[in-house]
């Protein structure tokens, strides 16, 4: 099963241009069935990503436009009056996919947001007075752009909670760069016929999620992600000088998406135990959006990636013989 994650990462590769952590970003959400927020300015081939990786997999896809005039009808469904029969039926709306690409979502109004946060959290959208389950591998990944834009709004806490992983971006270095003029060119000319294939299905994934979720995790490493996530609520404890720091810490939600997310990537690794390395690579991404840096600590010029650095220097990281 793992040889066919590689085979499609590797197809990722052909596609995106440097990005390395999005593609393990992607496959981990992938392998949880964990949300996932891709932030960065435009033109990094984020959507491009989400796309391929859909095809990838052969997973019903759909892209939703966020706008500032959208309606919780347009992302959920809504009743339709059948005017021949006289009665109402329920229109699936977008959201009704596997793989969901929000684009845009910090341009949504408050209320398509909340509709948004139920399908996210319980899987299932409640319409006319009716639930409705989600298809099994429902998965939403979602592009926010920088709030330092024009039309964006910060997402609520309660929404943000809900993405298991907050992936940002940056450009590509200049020799990434030349090899996507490179690529485009072959393209636009029909250089580069491949097709993309589906290296997986709906099926192999669930499979796939239920040997990630029998990683082996020792107790030293469990303890360990549960310090890295109780710092955030007791800064001051660790390191006086951080008392205040932060408006609100992490709730245990981090800590539960800190082991999936860990797991998921120990796996993708070829390893079917969890070590306090793979914890460190992914908790920048789980902690980044569940922390609020408070007005003190913005005058410090804290912020929450600096802040998780600190935390990862406070807390003893187990010895190995203990941690395997």
């Amino acid at each position: 099963m793992q040889a066919e994650f590689q085979a499609l990462k590797q197809h990722l590769q052909k596609v995106i241009v440097g990005q390395e952590a999005l593609l393990d970003k992607l496959m981990i959400g992938l392998l949880t069935g964990g949300h996932i927020l891709l932030e960065g300015p435009p033109g990094l081939a984020k959507t491009t990503a989400v796309k391929t990786l859909a095809k990838g997999v052969h997973a019903s896809f759909q892209r939703i436009q966020f706008t500032p005039d959208l309606m919780p009808g347009d992302v959920m469904g809504s009743e339709i009056l059948d005017v021949n029969s006289g009665q109402l039926s329920f229109v699936k709306g977008p959201i009704f996919n596997e793989i969901v690409l929000a684009d845009e979502i910090n341009r949504a109004p408050p209320k398509v947001q909340s509709a948004l946060l139920e399908a996210m959290a319980e899987k299932q959208v409640t319409a006319g007075g009716q639930t409705r389950a989600l298809p099994e591998l429902f998965l939403v990944m979602a592009t926010q752009n920088p709030l330092e834009q024009s039309g964006t709004y910060p997402l609520p806490e309660a929404q943000l909670d809900r993405f298991m992983l907050h992936v940002t971006l940056d450009y590509p270095g200049e020799d990434e760069e030349l090899e996507i003029l490179r690529r485009d060119r072959a393209h636009h000319f029909g250089v580069d016929e491949e097709q993309p294939g589906a290296f997986l299905t709906p099926q192999n994934v669930l499979l796939a999620r239920r040997a990630v979720a029998e990683q082996f995790v020792s107790e030293p490493v469990e303890r360990y992600m549960v310090a890295l996530v109780t710092a955030t609520r007791k800064l001051g404890e660790l390191d006086a000088n951080l008392d205040g720091v932060l408006e609100v810490g992490a709730s245990p939600r981090a800590s539960i998406a800190l082991l999936h997310a860990a797991s998921a990537y120990a796996w993708l690794q070829g390893r079917d135990y969890v070590t306090p390395d793979d914890v460190i690579t992914l908790l920048p991404d789980v902690l980044r959006h569940r922390l609020i840096v408070s007005f003190s600590g913005r005058a410090q010029q804290w912020s929450a990636d600096s802040l998780i650095n600190r935390i990862i220097e406070l807390v003893p990281v187990p010895v190995p013989d203990a941690a395997e």
